[in-house]
């Protein structure tokens, strides 16, 4: 895939390939640093407008994140281009320097989680996201990769099986724990200063939206457990993010999300 031409053909500026995401989208750097491109073909450009709306409807709402400054369809290309946050993803810092951060990206998520949710128009519910699940398993779309080595020999219909015995429940407590949810705050989504250690946004925010505040929590907490150095510093940054965020927490509803996540992304 070429770099489009509403970049390629701009005299002033230079755009510098950074690196292929999961979804196979290409992402350039402008040459400044101060832009980002995200390329994708035509066949994901649905995916990649949800980023764009999300990134709009979130603009001057006191939110640290990209803010759109250009979109482009091309052809067999789509391309939405966007300021870039400081600072590196804090999947790069070592888990000393990330337990440090760590305080500043629980307070980041939770600006986020303290958005109206009602004033957000993007669904990302339980009865939902169950719903992409059940299309995903039968499909046989559900990449092993997502998946803890426990699950991989798994079938898709048990896995959905197993969650949907605990739905009843989990759709109960949705009710009054429903927030704006980032819908995939791993680390390299967090960008922080490397210097003072504090988050300075958060980037891909295209799975945005209503959603029980757990199924954030799952996802960040399982992300960092690759991070941390010792036991000692994964039991302290759980403790501080739940202590920040003022919330008890719940492993079982913690456990629950990280079974539904995987089989939502096919």
């Amino acid at each position: 895939m070429t770099l489009p031409a509403a970049l390629a053909d701009n005299d002033r500026l230079r755009w510098i390939p950074v690196r292929t995401g999961e979804s196979g989208d290409l992402v350039y750097r402008r040459h400044d640093g101060q832009a980002f491109a995200k390329i994708a073909p035509a066949s994901r450009s649905a995916e990649l407008a949800a980023e764009r709306d999300r990134l709009v409807w979130l603009e001057g709402k006191g939110i640290a994140c990209p803010k759109v400054i250009d979109w482009h369809e091309a052809g067999t290309q789509v391309c939405l281009v966007m300021t870039a946050v400081a600072g590196v993803p804090a999947a790069d810092l070592p888990g000393t320097d990330l337990l440090g951060a760590w305080p500043s990206m629980a307070r980041q998520l939770g600006a986020l989680h303290a958005l109206q949710p009602d004033d957000c128009p993007f669904d990302r519910s339980l009865s939902a996201m169950f719903g992409r699940a059940v299309d995903v398993v039968a499909r046989d779309a559900v990449n092993p990769d997502f998946l803890p080595d426990e699950d991989k020999g798994t079938s898709g219909a048990e896995l959905l099986s197993r969650v949907e015995r605990e739905l009843p429940i989990r759709l109960a407590q949705e009710t009054d724990s429903k927030v704006v949810c980032h819908g995939d705050p791993c680390l390299p989504n967090f960008m922080v200063d490397p210097h003072t250690l504090q988050c300075t946004g958060l980037i891909d925010l295209g799975r945005l939206g209503r959603a029980d505040r757990y199924a954030d929590l799952a996802l960040m907490v399982a992300n960092a457990d690759e991070s941390w150095q010792t036991p000692q510093q994964a039991e302290q940054a759980f403790a501080v993010l739940f202590d920040t965020l003022a919330l008890t927490a719940d492993r079982e509803r913690l456990a629950f999300y990280l079974r539904l996540d995987p089989l939502t992304w096919g």
